[in-house]
């Protein structure tokens, strides 16, 4: 059973930068599609980005043009790397594969942007 790990969250003002890193437990080789979700409290998981295994990515609107998600399928790690952040941007992101992987989700890595 792969396990996440998130990390490089943290408290940056508006406009500012961060790299999130997810790491996997085992190989993610084999998972064609991975993503990042942020949740805000009291809202639903959104999908802020996915990258397939050969490097193909899709954003949400809220995130094109200001982020970039990434894939190193030899450390088994996913990173997101987030630009010009605003307030709005402020959740606990997760990474994950689609829900037929089965994979449980990791603790988040709270990302809180102030004004």
């Amino acid at each position: 059973q792969v396990q996440l790990v998130e990390s490089g969250g943290g408290l940056v003002q508006a406009g500012g930068s961060l790299t999130l890193s997810c790491a996997a437990s085992g190989s993610i080789f084999s998972i064609n599609v991975m993503g990042w979700y942020r949740q805000v409290r009291g809202k639903q998981r959104e999908l802020v980005a996915t990258i397939t295994r050969g490097g193909s990515t899709n954003y949400a609107d809220s995130g094109k043009g200001r982020f970039t998600i990434s894939r190193d399928n030899a450390k088994n790690t996913v990173y997101l790397r987030m630009n010009s952040l605003k307030p709005e941007d402020t959740a606990v992101y997760y990474c994950n594969a689609p829900p037929n992987y089965g994979i449980n989700w990791g603790q988040g890595t709270q990302v809180t942007v102030s004004s």
